[in-house]
């Protein structure tokens, strides 16, 4: 038995969410700046075990049952592809909320095609595990190289990385879940606004141009789950923050922050008044 393997699944944060319109198929065509966060899963494998996936963590009970996870999803889609990988046991430590808009069970399912290309000896550029990811789910893509990149399409159009800036944040969750078919279904219609281009790799244009972007869902979760204005209206009343908005169909939302000491004091303030959020002071754009 080869030794264990192990992947961090980090936070996928959409900085930015367009909804471009409705395709003939019922999905919506988006455009998104996608960053991560470092905070994270945890995924190991053990090759050369039986197939299987253990999940533990403070968010194992939430993310629901092991047979549907997208971790054996992304191992049957590329074993589909490749005849022979060697597959093994997953342990997934859940330190992310579930069904909550950072894309834990996508960054979970990119971190187990990681895995398995290190215990095949596969390239990370190969084609079939692009091919596996996007089979796995809509946000399997961008999380398989978890850098910065503008999304589009429904999450399989992706541009080459981009060189953001780490900018200090607090990633907010009211504890919850919000699914995403049910925000579209709240979704009224497309909104004209600029597209992305030309992103800048300075903090403080990068902050200016969020400033004109949106998160076209955030009426439609708020209306499922009204607690995300409550975060909203948290997060932009913290000292420092310089944007607050919803990641993905929410209900986790961002603020972002001019100082490591900003983003921390909010947490920790945030913490005392709300103990049942999921409160993480972190960097988005800087993962490792």
């Amino acid at each position: 038995m080869s030794a264990p393997l192990s992947e961090k699944a980090f936070a996928k944060i959409n900085l930015t969410l367009r909804v471009l319109c409705r395709r003939a198929d019922g999905y919506h065509e988006l455009e998104s700046l996608v960053a991560f966060a470092d905070v994270a899963d945890a995924l190991t494998l053990e090759p050369g075990s039986a197939d299987g996936l253990d999940v533990s963590g403070p968010f194992a009970s939430k993310s629901g049952p092991v047979d549907d996870n997208l971790v054996l999803k992304s191992l049957a889609e590329l074993r589909r592809r490749i005849p022979g990988l060697k597959g093994g046991q997953f342990r997934l430590e859940k330190n992310l909320p579930a069904a909550a808009g950072i894309g834990g069970g996508s960054a979970d399912a990119a971190a187990a095609l990681r895995l398995l290309a290190r215990a095949n000896g596969i390239a990370l550029d190969d084609p079939r595990l692009m091919a596996a990811a996007q089979c796995a789910g809509a946000d399997v893509p961008v999380c398989l190289d978890p850098k910065p990149r503008i999304m589009r399409g429904i999450g399989e159009v992706l541009s080459p990385p981009l060189d953001l800036p780490p900018i200090p944040a607090v990633l907010v969750n009211p504890g919850v879940a919000l699914v995403t078919r049910e925000v579209f279904g709240k979704f009224k219609g497309v909104r004209a606004g600029p597209g992305l281009a030309g992103v800048p790799t300075k903090t403080g244009p990068l902050i200016d141009l969020l400033k004109q972007q949106d998160n076209d869902l955030t009426v439609a979760a708020t209306a499922c789950a009204p607690a995300v204005g409550e975060v909203l209206a948290a997060l932009r009343s913290a000292p420092g923050n310089v944007l607050a908005r919803m990641s993905g169909s929410g209900a986790t939302c961002f603020a972002l922050f001019g100082s490591h000491e900003e983003a921390a004091a909010a947490a920790q303030r945030l913490k005392g008044e709300r103990a049942t959020w999921w409160i993480q002071a972190t960097m988005i754009g800087a993962v490792t």
